[in-house]
């Protein structure tokens, strides 16, 4: 599990996390990384739901595909822990 900060901040695993401007596509890129495990991004679907949720919200359509596409995949224990990941950044930010 990650905590998302409001501010650019490097995680243990060197990644930065995503400034509260970040525009959609900028949020969609970041998720598609913790998705699929590259870009030194650890393999992570609750982060990776999380962005595609902020994304989403920032107007990327394809972030609402892969959103769904992902949670089809997790336990809903974790789509609601990347629901919530998301609002707390949101109000970090």
């Amino acid at each position: 599990m990650m905590t998302m900060l409001a501010s650019v901040d490097t995680k243990c695993d060197g990644l930065p996390l995503p400034n509260p401007d970040a525009t959609g596509d900028e949020l969609f890129r970041l998720g598609l990384l913790y998705s699929t495990g590259q870009g030194g991004a650890p393999l992570d679907y609750v982060s990776a739901h999380m962005l595609f949720n902020l994304a989403a919200m920032r107007g990327s359509m394809e972030a609402k595909v892969y959103r769904k596409e992902i949670a089809g995949e997790m336990a809903s224990e974790d789509v609601a822990e990347a629901q919530r990941q998301a609002r707390q950044w949101l109000a970090q930010g």
